[in-house]
């Protein structure tokens, strides 16, 4: 499909990329790269300054003094007394704050601890290829890219995986709250009352919990709660769903816009296949090419300067991820997919003290189950090129079918 005529500047202060267009949405690149081209550092009409290059988004994230809140320590414009979830949980944390809370669950996430679930991970892909592999078409995103990372951090919480249904719909709807700036009202009841029902959910999951305790996540977190000075009962409710969203949300598009963007180059579909060692480096590629979190925000805590724009203590400035990953100055042919890319230091993780928690986890799944999607699975084909997205914020499919040899038992 050709892309819908971009709205000339004087028609659109959005300059094309108003992140609530589906036109957008569906097709990002080229409107991001006219923008990078002619203001690279934008203000938009709600007030809030973007960030196209690369150079500039890894100087907010890793040498601007900034945070997730103003000096101050508020959000503008948010009204956090219905986003207790959102407002306690660490990414909406600065330090002292933001480095206790990381700092109680960081153990569960490192390379070596994430390593150790690489047979469960492998076990979960295996058996859910088993189911569909046979038929010759899938599903994706409610066949591999939900399940996978939903099972995973399931588990690792403590929390029951026959549940995953009921909370799947309330964590993409609940995303909406981090952008309810510029979101329509009804978006942001929606968000609100996603939120409402999983903290109620956990509530009740929470108190059952108590009476056993474990070795998951959940367990542990409560024993902090029970410590009295390191985790308060509002900060353990808002840590165990922000785990639980962060936690497979953004890994469904990992996984599904990465089988997305190998399916639409077969060229490099076929070296992966042929040299599976290539994986991680096609894992980085595709977080690169169509990254699942489009965008991160920092607010000022000093006036910085950016491309002669002075912008003050305590604005709200957004990194635009996507468009710094397709950058030029940074990455040679960036439209290109290239699995073999070495070079590939792009910022679908962010940066500096908020860099994403869970990276080691979602690698580790996205190899896995792209790679024994890639060896196990012959003739891959979309059932159509354009993307169905989901009710997410994010960038991550809604649905995704594909169509393949049938494998024969």
């Amino acid at each position: 499909m050709n892309e819908a005529p971009t709205p000339a500047a004087s028609d659109d202060p959005w300059h094309g990329c108003n992140p609530l267009d589906p036109v957008f949405r569906a097709h990002p690149h080229p409107r991001l790269a006219r923008l990078r081209e002619s203001h690279p550092v934008d203000r938009t009409p709600v007030g809030i300054w973007r960030l196209l290059r690369y150079a500039d988004c890894v100087r907010l994230l890793r040498e601007v003094r900034c945070g997730a809140r103003t000096t101050d320590g508020r959000i503008p414009g948010v009204d956090e007394s219905g986003l207790v979830e959102q407002r306690e949980f660490m990414l909406q944390q600065d330090p002292p704050a933001h480095t206790r809370l990381r700092k109680l669950v960081s153990r569960a996430f490192t390379p070596r601890a994430v390593e150790r679930m690489r047979p469960r991970v492998q076990a979960i892909v295996d058996e859910l290829l088993d189911r569909v592999a046979p038929g010759g078409e899938m599903d994706v995103i409610a066949d591999l890219a939900l399940p996978v990372p939903a099972t995973t951090i399931c588990e690792m919480l403590g929390v029951p995986v026959e549940d995953r249904d009921r909370f799947t719909a309330w964590t993409a709807q609940a995303t909406h709250g981090l952008a309810a700036l510029i979101q329509p009202p009804e978006v942001v009841k929606q968000a609100l009352e996603a939120g409402a029902a999983l903290r109620a959910y956990f509530e009740r999951l929470i108190e059952a919990r108590r009476a056993s305790l474990g070795d998951d996540l959940l367990s542990g977190l409560i024993r902090a709660e029970a410590e009295g000075d390191r985790l308060s009962p509002e900060e353990l409710i808002s840590q165990a769903m922000g785990l639980l969203i962060a936690g497979f949300e953004t890994t469904i598009g990992l996984i599904g816009n990465g089988a997305r963007a190998l399916i639409l180059h077969p060229r490099e579909l076929v070296k992966l296949r042929e040299r599976p060692e290539l994986i991680e480096s096609a894992v980085e590629e595709c977080l690169r090419w169509d990254p699942p979190i489009p965008l991160t925000s920092r607010f000022l805590h000093e006036d910085a300067e950016f491309d002669g724009h002075v912008i003050p203590k305590d604005t709200q400035v957004m990194a635009m991820l996507i468009s710094a990953n397709r950058d030029p100055e940074r990455f040679p042919e960036p439209d290109r997919l290239d699995v073999e890319r070495a070079d590939n230091a792009h910022l679908s993780f962010g940066g500096g003290v908020h860099f994403c928690l869970g990276a080691h986890l979602a690698r580790l799944e996205g190899r896995i189950a792209l790679g024994t999607l890639v060896q196990r699975l012959s003739g891959l084909e979309l059932v159509s090129p354009e993307v169905e997205w989901g009710a997410s914020l994010f960038r991550v499919p809604g649905r995704l079918p594909i169509r393949f040899t049938p494998e024969r038992r």
